[in-house]
């Protein structure tokens, strides 16, 4: 697949564009008329003004762009944003703003990255038990930190 079909819904909608040719992430722009202020510990919805056909079994992740996160505390509200393959809305991120300090968004802003990637389309089938393992059931850092 090299293609996804993609049609602004807003006229001033900036579309999804990768920064370098090897990012795997394609940077989202706040799709807003006038800037939107994010008090500490508020969440807020932004419009991305595009709408996505994801193609059957692929899905698309809204991550956190890591500046964002790292340096000044704005974080997805939801973790990661799922764009279902039958979804064909606007596309929105939640975002919310951890740090003590005010942070505005101004219109064009990046504010997310985008990742197109194939999903798993079965089902589960119920069992008693689990084939093993040499781990097993360990986990929360049972494996070390170094």
């Amino acid at each position: 697949m090299k293609e996804i079909s993609i049609k602004k819904v807003r006229p001033q909608a900036i579309l999804p564009r990768r920064a370098t040719p090897g990012s795997a992430g394609m940077d989202v722009c706040a799709c807003i008329t006038e800037p939107y202020t994010l008090q500490p510990g508020e969440r807020g919805m932004i419009p991305a003004g595009f709408a996505l056909a994801v193609p059957e079994g692929w899905a698309g992740f809204l991550f956190a762009r890591s500046g964002l996160g790292t340096r000044k505390g704005i974080a997805l509200s939801n973790g990661v944003g799922v764009i279902d393959s039958d979804y064909r809305g606007e596309v929105c991120v939640g975002l919310c703003n951890f740090s003590g300090e005010s942070y505005t968004i101004s219109p064009g802003d990046r504010i997310a990255q985008l990742v197109v990637m194939p999903v798993w389309m079965g089902s589960f089938r119920e069992v008693d038990s689990l084939e093993e393992t040499v781990r097993g059931e360990n986990g929360f850092g049972s494996t070390g930190v170094r």
